[in-house]
């Protein structure tokens, strides 16, 4: 007889099942468990055929998932962890962040822990599913930053998988799954190599998929070297409420306008007021993304040196495809 192929969807984390059941509450009340309280419903006269594989570590757990019949779930907010889940067979609907998401073999998403998810997985789906908990991840991200965070860190939830970053970060997972399944890790609990992983898996996740903090991310791996172009990154990132002008710029770096213009061409292939407005339009994404004491569109806007609110409205739709006020 043929033996399976290692690598498919079926055999992924095959060496750490928890559940095999056609039963819907032993699926929701096992699945909950793995992850948190949520409601599963389904067509009657389905037939359900769960596989779950599910290995934990520390911070994180990677998940093979399969419910065999079309299935709707509602976890409401999963409050204290990201899930990223990639579609290894079949098709889903995630609605998350007021988008909907066609998930399928180019599309994955992640779940936001402080935002309401609802998804329905087509008949046949299954995933990889990697979670992360939430203070993990915020002390990653802290640490690559090298600054505290002001609020929650919150992606875009879909994660396209034709692309570069999409495309690195499943290779990513898939390669940890693997690792798992082949018994190279998280086979005797968690040791030195297998912390290593889980924070690599969340520093890739953060540097691979956008999020509100990417900004802040892409400047500290993309600061110019020169020592001017340091002092004038610094002095633009100190005053991004003020209303600069390239030749307050120059000036605070000790460069002549065209040196200026040419360095962050280099640097970050566009000017530095392009650049400035993108810096300005990024924290006033993560400002309104604040679930707490959020200010308003207006105060935001003040506050990252945009004194039009029409201009601001307009370029922050660019950037993002979502007007200010729908964050």
């Amino acid at each position: 007889m043929a033996q399976p192929d290692p690598h498919s969807a079926e055999a992924l984390l095959s060496g750490f099942p928890i559940l095999r059941t056609e039963d819907l509450s032993e699926a929701r009340a096992v699945v909950g468990q793995a992850f948190c309280d949520h409601r599963l419903d389904m067509r009657r006269g389905a037939k359900l055929r769960v596989r779950h594989n599910h290995v934990s570590g520390t911070e994180v757990s990677l998940n093979a998932l399969g419910y065999g019949a079309e299935v709707e779930i509602d976890p409401g907010q999963l409050q204290h962890f990201y899930l990223l889940q990639f579609p290894l067979v079949g098709a889903a609907r995630i609605q998350h962040r007021g988008e909907t998401v066609e998930a399928c073999e180019d599309t994955a998403t992640i779940l936001n822990p402080d935002r309401d998810a609802r998804m329905i997985w087509g008949e046949g789906c299954r995933k990889l599913l990697l979670q992360v908990n939430r203070g993990h991840l915020e002390r990653v991200a802290e640490d690559l930053i090298g600054a505290p965070l002001q609020g929650a860190v919150r992606f875009d939830p879909r994660v396209d998988l034709t692309q570069t970053g999409g495309q690195r970060l499943f290779q990513q997972v898939t390669a940890a799954a693997r690792a798992a399944t082949h018994g190279n890790l998280w086979r005797d609990g968690a040791g030195l190599n297998e912390a290593w992983v889980e924070r690599e898996l969340v520093s890739v996740l953060l540097e691979s998929q956008p999020s509100n903090i990417s900004h802040m991310l892409w400047r500290v791996a993309r600061a110019p070297t020169s020592r001017e172009m340091r002092r004038a990154l610094d002095y633009l990132h100190a005053n991004i409420s003020e209303p600069l002008r390239v030749e307050d710029i120059a000036r605070e770096a000790g460069l002549n306008i065209r040196s200026l213009q040419l360095g962050f061409k280099a640097a970050y292939g566009v000017s530095p007021m392009r650049y400035l407005r993108d810096v300005r339009l990024d924290a006033a994404r993560y400002l309104l993304s604040r679930r707490q004491n959020r200010e308003s569109v207006t105060q935001v806007a003040y506050s990252v040196g945009f004194s039009h609110l029409g201009r601001f409205s307009q370029d922050y739709r660019a950037r993002f495809g979502t007007s200010p006020s729908a964050e």
